[in-house]
Formats: structure tokens, sequence, C-alpha cells
């Protein structure tokens, strides 16, 4: 020890050594980094970013060592030979690109370690071939000790380093990389330095052809600066195209696709924040919901194109011509949403009620015709109507509809005294409270199939209210209410139960898909109830597959992350379902373990007519497939929306297309008939049990 430590600072010039210091540090930094981006990368890029590791890290470590021994002073130094110099830094070079490849061939085998072993024996390899290139006046002499002592530190040191990027426990492993790079270099030069001896003799006059000390450090430096100065450049551009493209897919993922406007996602952000800022004040936040007028009619007379065209002059009009703060955007087919200034006098809200309808019924000039359109309009107030952003929508939404029963074209505020809405809502509130005492509730099933093969490979369930008076309730009537009073627990557990014991029943091991309410999710003792439901059924807890939407993980996103994991931990698979309607952030893609992903009907319906749902769905599936996450596209109807899906690389697709939903009794006949037909195939290769998906809409 006293040795190494005496060499470095009794025999180096502290300056060249502070060089070579710089050097290394930045270089070790640079090529964590590249390591770290070669390990999250896949295809030919991945090998692309593995070359420039490479090039850095055996850029880094012939730089180092050089500079290095420039700093060595002894009086014997002649030069170096050119020949092997450039050899040391190409086994620099392939050396360190071959650990590397080796460490990122896996995600957690131990060749992640040998890899690193690789990559320290590399530098020992390009250090003693450049003390090979070393010609002094004399004879150099290595102690054994140094050398072995040198290499196994160089080793392990090579080793940590690979196995902080590919293993980290904190947020700070990429820095004890690039530390664990810089000690493995560190310690086999200046250690095997410290057991350099050199016995002068007379000056040999045949080694004339030698670098000098000076034309190699202008080398060095020369190099390295390219090296660094490229990795950093094609980084730096890299990370530049990346947060583009986040930024893209964050644009897509909270606008309408066809107007450009903000969706519904941007829309609750906006109003809650709105709210928030006039909730110590005494105005009012006013929201307008408009409703384009006959425009059912309007679709089938011009056709889709010349409905969509209508809604983008509608969006057109709207945001060009509102005042700055006020906001709009599409959160359905027909239905705009205006939240308007802060309100302090009922003229203002009259006034931006005209406003808008006369906007809407400006004329828009299609294949040689003048197109107008009317629109019926209800507004509520916070905090008159309501206390919240999605029940003051809401509240909106319903004296829209009361304008529109009126007879359209018409301006209404929210009357809760005249909307028969509401009491037709309380009335299937009480009805509810018994529904599933009195075995109301009854699961029907839709086909999903293979994109490919169009076999069928699962089943998704929806859940239906046969009301002893009303008949069958649709689900988006009456689930909202069931959240809105928490009996979605109750009845979610119900269907979690059904619907492992139906499929406990089958004679195939098929999985079971369950759709897990946003109410259902914040429940502690959720873990528990499907734990219990698994035991009860027996079914294995690898073909429960449950189902939820980012709105239901976005409000308390630890906690939700908390329970997946006890989800997880039961052996359960967790889907994302209805992606693209909610905020479908990346950062959520990244943080829970999903194993499949849905793309919602809504951009699915648009396929062959409008490039923007185009766009977003072949971005999704990319998505998925960059991920390695499977994704299944709702609502098919058409061939052509197939012949989409599969050209992009869809695996699974659920619509009209492949069959309406059916109760229990036709869903079994359908799949004893598919697994029939199956058998009756000639099998090239082990047959496979047909995958069945069971998803419950209850959200």
């Amino acid at each position: 020890m006293l040795t190494v430590l005496s060499c470095i600072v009794f025999e180096h010039d502290p300056l060249f050594l502070a060089l070579a210091v710089i050097i290394l540090t930045i270089g070790a930094v640079l090529t964590m980094r590249l390591f770290a981006r070669v390990r999250r990368t896949q295809g030919n890029l991945k090998y692309m970013w593995l070359l420039l590791s490479g090039l850095i890290a055996g850029g880094t470590i012939w730089s180092t060592h050089f500079v290095a021994m420039i700093a060595y002073e002894s009086p014997f130094i002649l030069g170096y030979d050119l020949v092997l110099t450039a050899l040391s830094l190409l086994v620099a070079i392939a050396g360190t690109t071959a650990g590397l490849l080796i460490s990122s061939m896996t995600q957690r085998s131990y060749l992640i370690e040998v890899g690193g072993i690789v990559f320290g024996a590399s530098i020992a390899a390009m250090h003693f071939m450049g003390i090979e290139a070393l010609k002094v006046s004399g004879i150099l002499t290595l102690s054994t000790s140094f050398v072995v002592t040198s290499v196994l530190l160089s080793c392990i040191f090579g080793m940590f380093a690979t196995s902080r990027i590919a293993r980290p426990v904190t947020r700070y492993c990429k820095y004890g990389a690039a530390v664990s790079f810089i000690l493995a270099v560190a310690s086999l030069h200046f250690v095997a330095m410290g057991g350099v001896e050199i016995l002068p003799l007379r000056l040999d006059g045949s080694e004339r052809d030698l670098i000098s000390n000076q034309l190699m450090g202008i080398a060095v430096v020369f190099t390295m600066s390219v090296l660094m100065l490229s990795a950093m450049i094609t980084y730096s551009i890299d990370t530049v195209n990346t947060e583009v493209a986040d930024n893209r897919l964050n644009h897509i993922a909270h606008h309408d696709p066809l107007t450009g406007l903000p969706n519904r996602a941007a829309l609750d952000r906006h109003l809650d924040g709105f709210i928030n800022r006039v909730a110590m004040d005494n105005a009012r936040v006013i929201v307008l919901n408009c409703n384009l007028s006959r425009f059912k009619e309007i679709n089938e007379v011009l056709g889709h194109a010349g409905g969509d065209a209508v809604l983008r002059h509608v969006a057109k009009c709207l945001s060009e011509h509102l005042d700055p703060e006020e906001y709009v955007a599409r959160i359905s087919g027909d239905e705009f949403v205006v939240v308007g200034k802060p309100v302090y006098y009922r003229g203002y809200m009259l006034d931006l009620c005209k406003r808008v309808q006369k906007l809407v019924a400006l004329p828009l000039a299609w294949q040689g015709e003048e197109i107008r359109v009317a629109s019926s309009v209800g507004y509520a107030t916070y905090p008159d109507h309501a206390a919240t952003g999605p029940k003051l929508m809401e509240a909106a939404s319903r004296a829209m509809h009361r304008a529109k029963a009126n007879g359209g074209n018409a301006a209404l505020c929210y009357d809760a005294d005249k909307d028969e809405q509401t009491r037709e809502r309380s009335a299937l509130a009480m009805d509810l409270r018994n529904a599933l005492k009195n075995g109301e509730f009854e699961l029907y099933y839709q086909l999903q199939n293979d994109v490919t093969t169009r076999e069928v490979t699962g089943t998704e369930v929806l859940l239906r209210w046969n009301h002893p008076a009303r008949g069958m309730v649709p689900p988006f009537e009456f689930i909202p209410i069931a959240e809105e009073t928490g009996q979605i627990k109750e009845i979610g557990a119900w269907i979690i139960r059904t619907a492992c014991r139906e499929a406990a029943s089958w004679t195939n091991p098929v999985k079971v898909a369950i759709n897990v309410a946003p109410v259902q999710l914040a429940d502690n003792h959720f873990p528990d109830i499907v734990a219990h439901a698994l035991r009860e059924s027996g079914l294995r807890p690898e073909r429960l597959e449950l189902e939820i939407t980012e709105t239901g993980i976005i409000a308390d996103t630890s906690h939700a992350l908390q329970i997946i994991h006890q989800l997880k931990k039961l052996g359960v698979r967790i889907a994302m379902d209805d992606f693209g309607t909610g905020y479908s952030s990346l950062a959520t893609l990244q943080a829970f373990p999903f194993d499949k992903i849905k793309i919602d009907r809504e951009f699915v319906k648009d396929l062959g007519g409008n490039k923007q749902s185009e766009a977003i769905v072949r971005a999704t599936i990319i998505l998925g497939e960059s991920l390695q996450i499977p994704v299944l596209a709702e609502g098919v109807e058409t061939e052509g929306h197939l012949g989409f899906l599969a050209s992009q690389g869809c695996n699974e697709v659920q619509g009209f297309l492949f069959g309406k939903p059916m109760p229990v009794r036709d869903i079994r006949r359908a799949l004893m008939a598919s697994t029939a037909i199956r058998k009756d195939e000639p099998e090239t290769e082990p047959a496979q049990a047909p995958k069945i998906t069971l998803v419950s809409q209850v959200a």
C-alpha cells in the first residue's frame, strides 16, 4: 500500500495526473450512462449504443493510461512504440465492448457480473500492452504480486460497475457504477506501476522511431476529446428526441385527435385547478355544455367525412373566437364543454351562452353547400350547483339534455327540481341497494379473438341489471350510481366470486380478467377479497387477470401501486383498460407492472377514415411492443378494422365483427364449439389451452 501511495505522490507529475483523473471521471460517467441506455434499448439501436459505449470506455482507459504514463517521471523513458500503442487502443475498445455486450444480454443472470469481469480484464490487457509499448533506456521489470493484485482489483471493480447499472437498489447506483469504473482503471494502473522497476543501461541507438511524450500527449488529448464530444452530442440529441416523443404522446393522451381540442382528462385537470383557485374568492365558476342539434342526421346526409368536418369547424370557431381566459374542450362525439372566466354577475353567463351558440351556428362551406348547425346549451355554476368539477359537468350535462328535450336551440341553467334524470337516478340508487340481494344481476359475455387466426382467445363479461320493472338497465346508467354510493365494492366482490367460480368449472384452463373500479382499488381489503375468491373457487391465481383504468390509480398512485403489488404477490395478472381515454402517461406504464394494454373502442371505430385515430392506435401498438406488453383492441366491427390492426401487429381484438354479448349458456356452447374445432384440426406442435379472458364492465 505504501509503495503504491509513494508511486502516486513522488513518481507522477501532479498536473498530468490531474488531467488523467479528469479524463477518467468524464469518460466513466459517459460510459455508464451509455451502458444504461444500451440495457433499455432493443433491436439495431441497442448495438449502435453498445458500439458508442465501447468506443468511449476503451478511449477513456487508453487515454487515462498514457496521460498517466506521461505523468510518470522517469529519466529512462525514451518514447512509445507506434504499432503497440495503436493496438492497445483497439484491444481496449474491443474488450470493453465485449464485456458490456455480455452484461447487456440478460436482465437478471450472472452474465452481468461475467461481463464486468471481461470489462476489467480488458483494462488490464490494455495496460500491460501499453507497458510493452513503453521503451526505456534499460530493462523494465514488473512485480508478479503487484500485477496479480492489480488485475484482480480491476476485474472486481469492473464487475461492480456493470452490476450497479443492471441491479440498481437506489437512485444513486448510477454514480456508484461510475466510481467503480474509475477505481477499476486507477487501481490497475497505480498498483501495477507500484511494482515497476527500471534497471538503467546504456541508450540503444536503434530505438529512434518512437513517439515522444509531447506528441503522445497531444494525440491522447485530441483522440479523447473527439470521442467524448461525439458521445455528448449523440446523447444530447437522443435525449431531446426522447423528450419530443414524450411530449407528443402526452399531447395525444390529453387532446381530441379529430379537433385538436383538450379531451375530458385535460378538462378535468383544468377545471379542478380553476375551482381550487377561486375557492377562496367570491367568484363563481361556470361550466357550459354544448350539444349540436340533429348531428346524427348530418352524419347520415353528409357521411362521416361531413360530420367530422362540422366538428372541426365548430371546434375552430370556438377556440379562435372565445376569450383567451375561456377554456373549450370536446368530451364526446358532438358534445363540447366551455369553462368561462370567473363569474361576478349573471349577465356574463347569459352572454357566454349566446356567444357560444352564435359561434356554433357560423356557416360551413362543404362541397358547394352552406351548412349551419344549431345547438342546445346547458350550464351550471360552482358553488351554486356542485362543489366539485365532475359534479359540475354532470349538472351542466343534465341541463343540456333538458334543453334538448324541450326542442333544442335553447340555453338552460341547471335546475334540480326540473331535471327528471336526477329523480330517475335517485330512484335507481334506491333500487340498486336490493338488486344484489334479490339476484337481479347477470353476466353477459362477448368473444375476444386472435387477430391472425381468428380463434377465440377469451371473452369479456358485461354486467347486466335485470330490473323487475324497467327490464335490462344498461351499465352506464347504474354503474356511476354504484360508484358514487360505494355499492360498487359489494357488487365488484360478487363479480369476482361469480367469475372465478364459473371459470373454475370449465374443463379448459382459461384466464379470467375482471375490471376493477377505482373505489375497489382504493380499498385496503381488496387483495383479501381476491385471495378469498381464489381459495373458495379453487381457481389458480395465474388464471385471474384484473383490469384497471388509469383514473383508478391517478388519485393516489402510491396506494394503488401498493395494492397492485399485493395482488401480484398472489400471482394475479394486471391489465390497463381503456388506454387513450384517461391520462395514459408513460410514467404510469413504467411504474405499474401491467401485463396487457387495451385500446379503447373510441379510437378503433374511426380506423380507415380518421388519420388521427390510426396514428394513436399505431403508436399504442408500437409502445406495447417496445414494452413487451400484449395489446387488445376493442370495438372491432368491420373487416377493415381487423385488417388495419393485423397489419400493425395487434395481438387480440373484440367487437361486433365476431359477435354480440351473450348469456352464460350461449358462451359455454361457443367455447365448447371452438374447442371442438381446434381438436379436429391437425396439430404441428403441442396443443395449448385456448386463452379466455373474462372482463366485467364495472368502471
